[in-house]
């Protein structure tokens, strides 16, 4: 019971930093490109990590690096997370910080349908959860007739790309360093970030105006909630664990409501609900058999 209430907050924690971190990404795009304020996060992500393991395990700071499987779990975790985190920052030019929100919670819906490619049978309510869902992205996503928008599209993407990131972090995050795991997984981070930024205009002025968007985003949603989620996963299920990062998008939704003053349409907000009780439903267990993924 401590170990699962260890987890619960752990992932709670996490939920808080990352979606209140919609709105830091949102702010710091006022100023820098999304590739630029990528890179410069998970820069500043990875000198956090190495500085909190130093300080956590100073005497075998260089013996924990040592690792095959740390490097190639985190590398593989890593270019799950490249692509999500990518794709949500881009995603973030063409909407705003609460729909983005709701839109990368599809994730909820789509971690039991992924686990069974590895043979782990998802429920049925996590099948049934779809119709729901499909509903509120419909009623969140629309423009007109011209139907989904840039930005919905490569949300939906990111939220499959999270949904990856999640099940192999529960498939390898079990026996391994927390802190560790999470700095290689933000390497690949950096690199491919950094490739991308090549195509973006940028500025020392620009990085100086936006400085605490990214240390926010970096530090602490990168550095820190994504080490308490490997945490949390290691002492509860991933259906329970993916359940309360859903609540990452209410978070999103009420930063972009207190900070930038953003509102939703009523349709929007039915979308919300629908796709809040989808990702709900997602989670229940079966009546016959608890075989979540």
């Amino acid at each position: 019971m401590k170990e699962k209430m260890k987890g619960s907050i752990s992932i709670v924690a996490a939920t808080i930093i990352w979606g209140t971190a919609f709105v830091a990404q949102s702010m710091g795009m006022d100023h820098i490109g999304p590739f630029t304020f990528q890179a410069a996060r998970c820069i500043l992500a990875v000198i956090s990590l190495v500085i909190m393991v130093a300080v956590v395990d100073r005497k075998g700071f260089w013996k924990g690096w040592m690792n095959k499987k740390l490097w190639t779990s985190g590398m593989l975790c890593g270019v799950a997370l490249l692509f999500a985190t990518n794709l949500q920052q881009v995603g973030m030019v063409y909407t705003d910080a609460g729909k983005a929100g709701f839109l990368t919670a599809m994730y909820i819906v789509l971690v039991p349908i992924l686990g069974s490619l590895l043979g782990r049978r998802p429920t049925k309510a996590a099948v049934l959860s779809v119709l729901p869902a499909v509903a509120g992205l419909y009623l969140l996503s629309c423009t007109g007739v011209s139907g989904l928008s840039v930005g919905d599209l490569l949300l939906i993407g990111c939220a499959f790309c999270f949904a990856v990131q999640i099940i192999l972090v529960d498939r390898f995050a079990g026996d391994l360093d927390t802190l560790r795991l999470n700095c290689v997984q933000c390497m690949v981070c950096v690199v491919g970030s950094c490739i991308g930024a090549l195509t973006e205009p940028v500025s020392i002025a620009a990085l100086g105006a936006c400085w605490m968007p990214i240390a926010y985003a970096g530090i602490l949603s990168l550095g820190v909630a994504y080490s308490l989620q490997i945490v949390g996963q290691k002492y509860l299920e991933p259906t329970v664990a993916s359940l309360l990062m859903s609540l990452e998008s209410v978070f999103a939704l009420l930063g972009g409501w207190v900070i930038l003053g953003e509102r939703m349409t009523g349709w929007e907000l039915l979308g919300c609900g629908l796709m809040l009780g989808a990702v709900m439903l997602s989670q229940l267990p079966d009546k016959k058999t608890d075989r979540s993924v």
